[in-house]
């Protein structure tokens, strides 16, 4: 068992931070509203710490799950000085690959590991510990660290280098935004021609067609439901950062860039914090 420390208790963060308690790690939490991590305190039986500096200074694993690069560099700042030599920085947060390679660097002249890896599987997987992590950095660093993500990981995959895993999650969310526009044209269509969707999916499911997305949301889509996973606000950030880093690397994305612009539309009915499949709204509804 170790010493591990989670900086940042949202829907991801905190139940994460509950499973490496159940699994017997010595948990301590840092959050920027302190009464959430005594909250979290309170409910696992670990320990609240007042600023980022005290939660990490004994800590064998540091992990963060935070908002965007700026969240990750003002919470960096403070960690890594701090940090004990030897210590592993695992950053959860979906980033850019630029700031994964500056931690990298900036870990190894303190003489701490890093890894930047961001997750797949959104609040459900969080708090079932079935979250798939995509994973960058040095092999040794990634092996040490295997034993403590396992607490709530169905899968761990080292990537490459610094910046491997947030280049990796990148390449998650450009596969979803297609699957889901997919998705949601494929049930408005069915909806359009006066057939069952219900039967329709079961038909198309067990062929080519099929998909996550499809066995867990075609029902609450076309309910128009949209309350059950990853926020559109969370997932146009992670497009903006894999659309800037596209531009750096000349990769060329038309369908992510025009998903985003779907997203846009749908943030301006309202629909900020509904979860992703949440597309087929504006095929639903007037914009």
């Amino acid at each position: 068992m170790s010493r591990c420390t989670f900086l940042g208790l949202g829907v991801m963060g905190y139940p994460m931070a509950g499973h490496l308690a159940a699994a017997g790690h010595e948990v301590v939490v840092w959050n920027r509203t302190a009464s959430k991590a005594k909250a979290w305190a309170d409910q696992h039986g670990g320990q609240a710490a007042d600023t980022v500096e005290a939660a990490v200074a004994e800590a064998d694993y540091v992990m963060a799950c935070l908002g965007d690069d700026p969240d990750v560099r003002a919470v960096a700042e403070q960690a890594i000085p701090a940090m004990k030599p030897g210590a592993i920085l695992i950053d959860h947060t979906t980033a850019s690959a630029e700031l994964a390679r500056e931690l990298d660097l900036e870990a190894r002249e303190a003489g701490i590991g890093f890894l930047d890896a961001p997750v797949s599987g959104g609040q459900a997987g969080a708090e079932n510990g079935q979250l798939t992590i995509m994973c960058g950095g040095e092999a040794d660093t990634f092996e040490r660290a295997e034993k403590v993500m396992d607490a709530y990981a169905k899968a761990m995959s080292l990537i490459g280098p610094a910046g491997a895993g947030q280049l990796c999650k990148m390449v998650n969310q450009i596969c979803i935004a297609g699957i889901v526009q997919g998705l949601s044209e494929g049930l408005h269509f069915a909806k359009r021609s006066g057939l069952d969707p219900e039967l329709v999916i079961g038909a198309i499911s067990k062929g080519a067609a099929q998909s996550w997305q499809m066995e867990n949301r075609w029902k609450t889509m076309v309910e128009d439901k949209f309350d059950y996973g990853f926020a559109i606000d969370w997932m146009r950030k992670d497009l903006r950062i894999t659309l800037e880093e596209a531009r750096r690397n000349g990769a060329r994305l038309p369908v992510a860039a025009l998903v985003d612009q779907f997203y846009a539309d749908v943030q301006a009915m309202g629909g900020n914090r509904w979860d992703t499949s949440s597309l087929i709204a504006r095929l639903e509804r007037d914009l």
